[in-house]
């Protein structure tokens, strides 16, 4: 036996039976979370919510619970609300919400209704108050002043009439009269005694209306409380005022005699309006009385500051509950007498809490909640139980015994008509209450008699229930067979078991087991059948009371049973509808009545043999009492009276017991009360004289066998007040709380009231005027603080309308210790005179009265000079100390002390004895100046009488005391400044004290010099000039020697600009000695033309004088810096043009513009500056003339200011009107025959338009012949005339026609037909210009006969055809693709045996640019700056350069830079970077050749490592990581990576890939005493450093620990693996990996050499090993998703190099081969469609298998974009992918850059059609921007805008031209196999975009696509990859920025998202992304590329111009891009070729 095992085993058994032990115990021990509670309000909706429908309202209902109560709101029934669109909302705070609702929209079910909020959680409910909601509709009302008829001398009561269905809303603000004067509510005691009151109810009150009154009018102005809406009555009230006849009684108006006023509290109590409406002649008396409570007595109204009457209006401010009540006004006149009675009701605002609030009751125990409510009045008190009503109405909730179901929130609410209150409680079970539960129960058996039976039943529950057994309803008991037994097993569940020995077949039946406990009970039955006859145990009587239900089943045993039925008198049952009978043998009856259903019922059972058994069963129906309900008569009862009670009760079985209670008690004889039994069925009770204590509650009690029955009534008894506690005489005490109690009791309870006696004897009593500290509580008096003041006779009442009612009359006496009026005073006497002083104590007598001096005791005896008398007052005693001569030991504090029986007191007196003060000393000087000195001294003893002050005399010191100057101080100060002193000059200086009684001596006299001043005087003869644009010179003189004050130093000159605020900057100049010579400074760099003002002040070394008045002037007028706007031409003529334009703007004039230039010439002269001509004028438009005709011209303005001339406007055109033609300029006629004569002629030099036709005149020589004329086209230069006569001279001319007209005529020239015709040469000498790589032809017609023979010499060479030239059949030359060479001089022979003639023709090439000179002029961290110089071999003139230049690792950018430029500076560059840099020049022709590469780096280095102390801080489980202590080498720090791992770990783990340069950084979660490696990568623009160093973890206290050992006893860093025994040494994975990728990557590269020799092209223009070099190593361009994930396992070492599948090399450039890729694929870009919009591409798709790959253009220019719709640019870093490295791509194994810049991270997003299509587009499958994104945002985070056309094609001048010479392009993807057409080598120019071939295909990224699309790119849109990745776009870069990506708003995101796998290819091949390996990314990305593309505009223009190859760029296109070089930002047009091939896209390099 395994030993270990079975220990094991009896463990688990041990603890399965503890856990079982500890059971329920375990349970229990852990109650109910003790923070669980049920809900409780935090804030309550308020009882009525009023809103407006044009504010709407929002309730709030906050509730507090844990867990946290949710909150629903339900209308009063109950019923849950919902959303109403518009008009109800419920937010998911639980707010109500009433938005603002159009009035037609008013709906009665939601805006007037009761909501209540409902708060709910698994402890219960609360319901809040009711919330009455009502929205009022804005109405238009009209409110209006009503005419009051008044008896004169009557008081009147103005009434404002405000309509009903606002009257809630809208009251009376105030009144206005006719004259505007208003009348407003004021509550002060004042307003009373006025002849107008505004009574708080709003009408006007006017009392003793006089005649005069009538002619008044008045307004009433209301205020709507919701809308905050005023305005004025529409009418206006008057008096109509009548007098009189005779006397008139008095008569109530207005209506009846009841008038109810309900008042709610403001927080600060209302004021209300009680209306006595009565007027009568003479004018009436009116009194008001008030009703005591409960009777009929009443009592007049007291009036004081808080009740006032008004004529006959009752005002009672500020009303309080008491108020309330029955009031009467009882009016009289001489004539008659009315009254009126008004029932006022004064609402206190309900409120209510419950005690407890909370209260947790053990099962069966009595729980008690009280409802304490508050307000006026109370209605109803009603409860309710989470949520639902428990028909409880007292204010005392009562539970007898909790039960489980009694647990939860109980609530109170107090209601009357206007507003309700409630209050919630919550009720917890104490302890644990789990009712009883069957566990375990016994099921139905069948069984034969015989056996023993083992009934079980197992229960559970806390507490331990008790388990009984009953057979058919009956308990069993023990016996000999059956016994009952149970136990408590050890989880607390109680087992109960009966066996019954040897069961019989009467033994069979339903048995039951029933768990009881005090917390509930379960039961569970079933039936056991024994085999046997029926038989049926017997059954006991039973007695069931009337109106119940009887259910009885039939005892049956025995098996099988057939059927049991019920009879009754052998009638089988049922027999009526009541009676229901089951087959199991179940009887019931329903609703049991005596006569009909008391009987005997039998009970028959039979089986299918025919046995039976019967058994019958006795029903007694019991009747239960029915008691008459009795009452005592209505009313309470007189004491004394005679009262009876009878309760009958006719209903009920006999006996019957019937008894009385009072109150719960029995009633017993000696109470006064006999009842006696009247007949077996009635009782009567007797009082026979009423008293006091009979009230209550009398009850009549009847019980018979049936139950019990009880009726109430209560008995209210009128009893007289009667003392409970009868106040008696008090002393108090002064000062003490006094408290006087009196309490009555009696019915109705009595009022008890306090009165004081007028005076002090007792009569008469006043009310006690309420105040501070008096009150009266409860009947009882509380005087706090009681003064002698209150002392007096008292007198407490009690009446309730009983009787007379008690009365008490009290003395209260206040018992006052001596007292002196006055504590302290002072009191004063002159040194040497007598004084007296007095002391008066009050105080009960005898008083004695001892003096103090300084707190000693002071006897005349000692001293002669006092003496003491004492003299006795009504109220006390007075003491006098006399003191003959006083002196200064007399000034003390004398004390008296007075004392008697009750306490003592005492008083002081300060005696001051005053006398001159002393002379002031320590006199000295603080602080001088040049006319001031500041003195101090010390206060001298003041002769106990303050210092009036102190005067300060000074004179100069040569000068006498008699002569002085005083300065007087006041006497509280030691300080003073003596002022109006010379500088520089010796004073002396004394002072002297003086009080009310004298002077004092003078100080001793001080000597002081003053010091120097600053200078009082200003500069003077201020000039200040303009110099120039940006300087002002000044010059001044210095102010007047005598207001130096010292000597001046030198001058501050400020100036600033005029008329603005800002403060005045100021330049120091150092004083000149010279006499009389003028200072002066020049101001630099200001504003042009600009005004400046310019103070000075001079200064010594004291300060600065005085400024000097302001100067202002302008500074010298500048150029204008905004050119003029709105430049437009118009054609006038043929020889003028009208230029218009409008001025600048004012502030960009820079002075005043005194003329405008206009700049023109013709526009192919344009770029030559010397070609142009000028005019100026001053007024804003002008007309060119003398014009060449029919002439482009352009034009520029700009404006002059006396500074020179402003910015030019962008260049205008304009062509002049054509006109008619200059003459031809030359003429031949050569004889072609005897017939016939060849005319020939050139073209006018001016042709002024476009030549329509020759016409050519002919006239026989000497005749009158008329002239001939013969229309010639335009096209032909020669006309052959015929018809001739011989040998007759014949005159010919010819003129040119245009448009316009016929021009001037040639000259004449004169011919004549012959026989003979010699050679003639036709064509003319002429110079043609021919453009390079064009064809040329030069003509060479000739005559003769014979046939002349014609040859050519070149260049005096005699010619030979060959492939470029050839002679046509009509004697021309045509020279196929000049070139420069071919420039020169071409003559043409013709030779016939008659002559020879010959012309000689100039041929002109005009090519592009050669390449010009860059050299390097500086370099700084962002910048190079470049000197450019044209080659000396350029013939046409230079128009200007385009600069590209790229960074190691980027992209080639362009920047254009002007002709006239010798320096460029190429800024924003990378810090630390190499770059190459050449330029091409351009001309009119297009863009030549490039220079050659400039090689540089800007400056700036890689960081530098710290010191790892420095760096490293090392924690037992953490390293803290200082990256300030790095080194940014220069270049700013971007980020770092971090990595780390266990020394014996291979793998890195990459913490962190963007940690800021700035902070530190914590590594957490390391093991304690653990050695790690650490690996930092730094990051700047420059490049990246890696750092690894190694640290131990410190132990948990904080020790170091022991260096690793690796065999050699040195801690070896890197901890070999350990390999098995059997493995050589040498198979160690350290060593092997190393190895192996080595041979790998040397084989590899010996591949790429030998295939890129073998391709080289001989004819490469830019060729040389360099640029091969340059491809292979860093053109390598990778899948555009392929990242790498370091997470993937089977990616080891972000170092390491993954061998794709199918790895290709690269093709050597210009190689002419198809790869598999192009074989699979197909052509990327087909000139007919566009490729889906996916990231993959099926190659089915496409059947133009071989189309010609035609790249989309590039752009050239980082300058301009149409709109840079926040194209997420670089900025300087690679976002995000700091670990991946992309699959296949080739890599540089060490110092790679890798890391772009976190802080940018951002999503990839491509890019959709430009102008918002969804539709795809060439080379760029892959997502969509986000839905709704606008199609022209493009986002730009890959490091390829376009394939990068190719790396020699040195690119475009402008906009993307190439070059006339572009080499093809060079594969920047080591697997595009395209095979490139090689006569692309010399690639036509587009006319806007790029080159036409630029590079290969976009669709050739991915250097390895040749696997099966199915296997490479499996299902990434459906598997794990599917949407993750959509954001990463087409190509996938590192950058991750998108423009409204969804995955990443934040573009600041330092975690970048998760890279896509390893294969998922976005976009198949996507753009050219050349950059995806980690040596590329950095160095792209830093770049910052600046806009660059025309994104979102249309490209209309490009559209339109779809270059065809041999399409070439016009003079008119290199004019206007001559003209955008030098008026802004280059605009780069992309092409779309052949309408499909290519959108204008861009990117940005990352």
């Amino acid at each position: 036996m395994n030993k270990p095992n079975e220990r094991l085993k009896w463990l688990m058994l041990y603890a399965a039976v503890a856990l079982i032990a500890c059971g329920s115990q375990c349970l229990a021990a852990n109650p109910p979370d003790a923070d669980q509670k049920g809900p409780v309000f935090l804030k309550e909706p308020t009882n009525r919510i009023d809103f407006s429908n044009s504010t709407g309202a929002e309730i709030e209902c906050k509730a507090s619970g844990n867990p946290m109560p949710e909150i629903i709101w339900i209308r009063s029934d109950g019923t849950a609300v919902g959303d109403v669109p518009g008009l109800r909302q419920i937010s998911s705070d639980g707010k109500l919400v009433f938005p603002p609702f159009r009035a037609e929209d008013y709906r009665q079910e939601v805006h007037a209704q009761v909501y209540a909020c409902l708060a709910r959680n698994q402890f219960g409910s609360i319901i809040s108050r009711d919330v009455h909601v009502r929205a009022v509709v804005s109405q238009f009302y009209i409110t209006e002043a009503e005419n009051e008829y008044v008896i004169k001398g009557n008081a009147a009561v103005v009434k404002c009439k405000i309509p009903s269905f606002v009257a809630d809303f809208v009251q009376v603000e105030a009144w206005v009269d006719e004259e505007g004067i208003e009348l407003w509510r004021n509550n002060a005691t004042s307003a009373y005694d006025g002849k107008y009151l505004v009574l708080p109810s709003g009408e006007l009150h006017i009392r003793e209306v006089g005649p005069e009154d009538g002619y008044k009018s008045y307004q009433c102005r209301t205020k709507h409380r919701l809308t905050g809406e005023t305005r004025l009555s529409a009418t206006k009230g008057r008096l109509v005022i009548t007098e009189p006849v005779g006397s008139v009684s008095p008569q109530l108006n207005g209506n009846g005699n009841q008038e109810h006023i309900t008042l709610t509290r403001v927080p600060k109590m209302g004021s209300v309006t009680l209306m006595c409406p009565a007027q009568a002649y003479p004018v009436p008396f009116f009194r008001w009385y008030k009703f005591i409570e409960g009777t009929t007595r009443k009592q007049a109204v007291v009036l004081n500051d808080r009740v006032k009457q008004v004529s006959g209006t009752l005002i009672i401010k500020d009303a309080v509950v008491d108020d309330s009540g029955k009031y009467l006004c009882v009016v009289n006149n001489s004539v008659g007498g009315e009254s009126v009675e008004t029932v006022l009701t004064v609402t206190a605002p309900l409120s209510a809490n419950i005690d407890p609030p909370t209260q947790t009751i053990d099962f069966g125990r009595p729980a008690v909640f009280t409802c304490q409510y508050t307000g006026n009045p109370i209605k109803t008190v009603s409860w309710m139980k989470d949520g639902k009503a428990i028909g409880h109405s007292e204010p005392v909730l009562r539970i007898e015994s909790v039960k489980k179901e009694d647990k939860g929130m109980y609530q109170c609410f107090v209601r009357n008509d206007q507003e309700s209150a409630e209050a919630s409680a919550e009720l917890k079970l104490g302890g644990r209450f789990d009712p009883p539960v069957i566990r375990q129960a016994f099921q139905e058996e069948t069984m034969e008699p015989g056996p023993s039976v083992f009934l079980k039943c197992v229960a559970g529950g806390n507490p331990t229930p008790e388990i009984s057994w009953e057979l058919g309803g009956k308990k069993i008991a023990n016996n000999d067979r059956y016994q009952v037994g149970q136990y408590v097993t050890v989880n607390g569940d109680v087992v109960s078991y009966l066996n019954i020995t040897s069961v019989h077949t009467n033994d069979g039946g339903l048995y039951k087991c029933i768990a009881k406990s005090k917390v509930g009970v379960a039961e569970h039955s079933a039936k056991l059948n024994v085999y046997g006859l029926p038989y049926i145990r017997q059954m006991e009587k039973k007695a069931i009371v009337a109106g119940e239900t009887l259910i009885v089943t039939c005892p049956v045993a025995g098996y099988p049973i057939d059927s049991i039925v019920w009879e009754r008198d052998n009638r089988a049952l049922p027999i009526n509808r009541k009676q229901k009978v089951f087959p199991n043998g179940t009887l019931i009856i329903e609703n049991v009545e005596r006569n009909s259903d008391q009987a005997t019922y039998t009970c028959v059972a039979k089986n299918q043999e025919g046995y039976s058994a019967r058994g019958s069963l006795e029903v007694q129906v019991m009747v239960l009492p029915r008691i008459i309900p009795f009452a005592f008569e209505e009313g309470p009862a007189q004491v004394g009276q005679y009262l009876t009670l009878h309760c009958s009760v006719p209903g009920g079985d006999l006996p019957l017991d019937i008894d009385w209670t009072l109150d719960g008690q029995q009633i017993s004889e000696d109470l006064g009360i006999t009842t006696a039994r009247v007949g077996r069925r009635g009782s009567v009770l007797t009082i026979e004289a009423v008293e006091a204590s009979h009230a209550g509650n009398f009850t009549c009690h009847a019980r018979n066998l049936a139950g019990h029955q009880q009726f109430t009534t209560p008995l209210n008894v009128y009893v007289p007040p009667r003392w409970i506690l009868e106040p008696t005489d008090k002393a108090f005490a002064q000062g003490s709380d006094a408290k006087v109690e009196c309490k009555a009791d009696g019915f109705p309870k009595p009022q008890v009231t306090w009165k004081k006696a007028v005076g002090d004897t007792p009569g008469e009593y006043k009310d006690l005027k309420k105040s501070d500290n008096i009150r009266v509580e409860e009947g009882t008096l509380h005087v706090d603080n009681i003064q002698k003041t209150n002392e007096g006779y008292y007198l407490c009442e009690a009446i309730n309308g009983i009787g007379s009612g008690l009365s008490a009359v009290i003395m209260i006496s206040v018992q006052a210790p001596p007292e002196f009026t006055e504590k302290l005073r002072n009191q004063t006497a002159r040194r040497g005179e007598p004084a007296v002083l007095q002391c008066e104590a009050k105080g009960e007598k005898p008083i004695g009265i001892l003096w103090n001096m300084n707190n000693m005791r002071l006897d005349p005896k000692n001293d002669n000079r006092y003496t003491i008398r004492e003299e006795i007052l009504s109220t006390g005693v007075m003491s006098s100390l006399s003191i003959k001569r006083t002196e200064r030991s007399d000034s003390a504090l004398f004390t008296c002390v007075a004392t008697n029986a009750f306490g003592s007191d005492d008083a002081s007196i300060n005696m001051i004895v005053q006398e001159v003060p002393e002379m002031p000393y320590a006199l000295k000087v603080l602080d001088k100046s040049g006319r001031s000195v500041q003195l101090s001294w010390a206060q001298p003893y003041d002769g106990n009488s303050p210092l009036v002050r102190y005067i300060i005399e000074f004179k100069r010191s040569r000068a006498s005391w008699s002569e002085i100057d005083r300065v007087i101080v006041p006497g509280h100060t030691t300080e003073a400044q003596v002022q109006k002193l010379s500088p520089a000059t010796t004073y002396n200086i004394r002072i002297v004290a003086e009080n009310a009684i004298g002077t004092s001596q003078s100080s001793e006299a001080v000597t002081i010099i003053t010091a120097e001043e600053a200078p009082s005087g200003k500069p003077q003869n201020i000039k200040v000039e303009p110099v120039n644009q940006t300087t002002m010179r000044v010059t001044w003189k210095p102010p007047p020697r005598t207001e130096w004050n010292g000597e001046i130093l030198g001058y501050y000159v400020g100036y600033k600009l005029s008329n603005t605020n800002s403060s005045y900057v100021f330049e120091t100049i150092n004083f000149i000695t010279e006499e009389g010579k003028e200072h002066n400074l020049e101001l630099q760099n200001l504003r042009v033309y600009t005004q400046y003002s310019v103070v000075i002040q001079a200064f010594n070394k004291i300060g600065a004088g005085p400024l000097s008045e302001e100067e202002k002037q302008f500074t010298a007028e500048g150029t204008p810096s905004q050119p003029p706007s709105d430049t437009a031409c118009t054609t006038l003529t043929s020889q003028t043009i009208r230029v218009g334009w409008v001025s600048p703007p004012l502030e960009s004039a820079n002075g005043v513009i005194k003329t405008y230039k206009v700049v023109y010439a013709p526009s192919d002269e344009w770029y030559d500056e010397t070609k142009r001509h000028y005019k100026k004028t001053a007024s804003s438009d002008t007309v060119l003339h003398g014009l060449k005709k029919y002439t482009n011209y352009t034009m520029q303005v700009l404006a002059t200011t006396a500074g020179g001339d402003g910015v030019r406007s962008v260049p205008i055109h304009c062509q002049t009107e054509p006109d008619v033609p200059e003459a031809p300029t030359d003429v031949k006629a050569l004889v072609m025959g005897n017939a016939a004569i060849l005319v020939s002629w050139r073209p006018p030099a001016q042709p002024n338009g476009i030549i329509t036709q020759y016409t050519v005149y002919s006239k026989a020589e000497g005749a009158e012949t008329e002239t001939k004329t013969q229309k010639v086209p335009h096209y032909q230069m020669s006309f052959e005339a015929t018809e001739l006569e011989k040998n007759k001279p014949y005159e010919f001319w010819v003129t040119a026609s245009t448009t316009i007209g016929e021009g001037q005529q040639s000259k004449s020239i004169v011919a004549m037909p012959s026989d003979q015709v010699p050679a003639k040469i036709a064509s003319f000498d002429d110079t043609f210009t021919a453009t390079f790589k064009e064809d040329a032809k030069m003509p060479c017609l000739a005559v003769g006969a014979p046939q002349p023979e014609i040859t050519w010499k070149i260049k005096g060479v005699e010619f030979s055809a060959n492939d470029r030239m050839r002679l046509l059949p009509d004697g021309s030359l045509l020279i196929k693709s000049v070139n420069r060479q071919d420039a020169g001089d071409y003559s043409c022979h013709a030779e016939n045996s008659i002559a020879k003639d010959s012309i000689t023709h100039k041929l002109i090439v005009l090519a592009p640019p050669q390449s010009p000179h860059v050299t390097l002029s500086a370099t700084t961290t962002d910048a190079l700056t470049v000197k450019l110089k044209p080659h000396e071999g350029d013939t046409a003139p230079l128009h200007g350069y385009t600069l590209h230049y790229k960074p190691e690792f980027g992209e080639w950018e362009t920047s254009e830079v002007s002709v006239d430029s010798q320096k460029h500076n190429i800024e924003s560059l990378l810090c630390g970077s190499r770059y190459q840099v050449y330029a091409t020049g351009f001309n009119n022709i297009g863009a030549g050749e490039a220079s050659d590469i400039l090689n540089t780096r800007t400056k700036g280095q890689k960081p530098k490592l710290p010191e790892k102390p420095r760096f490293i801080e090392v924690s037992s489980n953490s390293v803290s990581l200082h990256f300030k202590a790095w080194k940014d080498g220069g270049c700013p720090m971007s980020h770092f990576v971090v990595e780390s791992k266990k020394r014996d770990q291979i793998e890195w783990n990459q913490i962190s890939n963007n940690v800021k340069p700035d902070n530190n950084y914590v590594v957490l979660d390391l093991e304690p005493a653990t050695w790690y490696n650490l690996r930092i990568t730094a990051h700047n623009s420059a490049g990246f450093t890696v750092a690894e160093y190694d640290f131990a973890t410190l132990t948990v206290t904080g020790g170091t620990i022991a260096p690793l050992d690796d065999g050699t006893g040195h801690g070896n860093v890197h901890t070999r693996i350990r390999l098995p025994a059997w493995m050589p040494e040498w198979l160690d994975l350290n060593f092997m990996v190393p190895l192996i990728a080595t041979v790998v990557v040397v084989a590899v590269g010996i591949c790429v050499v030998c295939v890129a020799l073998s391709r080289r092209r001989a004819d490469d223009m830019r060729g040389g090993q360099k640029d091969v070099y340059y491809d292979v190593v860093y053109n390598q361009t990778m899948g555009p998703g392929a990242t790498l994930d370091k997470r993937r396992p089977d990616l080891r070492d972000e170092l390491g190099y993954i061998a794709p599948p199918n790895r290709k090399l690269p093709p050597v450039p210009g190689s002419n081969y198809n790869t598999c890729d192009r074989i699979k694929r197909g052509t990327v870009i087909s000139r007919g469609g566009l490729r889906s919009n996916h990231s993959t591409w099926d190659p089915r798709r496409n059947p133009n298998l071989y189309e010609e790959l035609k790249a989309p253009p590039v752009p050239m220019h980082g300058n301009h974009y149409g709109h840079a719709h926040g194209n997420a640019e670089c900025h300087y870093r690679h976002p995000g992918m700091e670990d991946e490295i992309c699959p296949y791509a080739t890599f540089h194994l060490l110092g790679f850059r890798e890391e772009m810049d976190p802080t940018k991270a951002m999503n990839f997003q491509t890019f959709p059609h430009q102008n918002g299509h969804a539709g795809p587009v060439p080379g760029h499958a892959g997502t969509m921007l986000p839905p709704g994104h606008p199609g022209h945002v493009h986002s730009r985070s890959g490091s390829q805008s376009m394939p990068r056309a190719n790396r020699y094609q040195r690119k475009n001048s402008q906009g993307g031209q190439s070059s006339i010479y572009t080499p093809a392009p060079e594969y920047d993807d080591p697997a595009n196999c395209a095979e490139e057409d090689q006569y692309r080598r010399y690639t036509r120019v587009n006319s806007q975009g790029g080159s036409l071939y630029s590079g290969p295909g976009p669709e050739y990224d991915d250097p390895a696509n040749c696997a099966p699309e199915e296997d490479q790119y499996g299902s990434q849109y459906g598997g794990p990859y599917g949407q993750p990745y959509d954001h990463y776009g087409s190509r996938g870069s590192m950058g991750r920025r998108s423009i409204g990506s969804a995955r990443n708003p934040g573009n600041g995101s330092p975690e970048p998202p998760p890279p896509p796998p390893r294969n998922h290819d976005m976009s198949n091949s996507s753009f050219n992304d050349s950059k995806e390996s980690n040596e590329i990314s950095e160095a792209e990305c830093d770049r910052d590329h600046g806009p660059r593309g025309n994104y979102g505009e249309d490209s209309s223009e490009a559209v339109k111009r779809s270059p065809q190859p041999k399409d070439q760029r016009t003079t008119e296109e290199m004019r206007k891009l001559i003209e955008r070089n030098e008026t802004g930002p280059k605009q780069l047009q992309l092409q779309q070729t052949n309408g499909a091939g290519f959108t204008a896209y861009d990117t940005m390099a990352v």
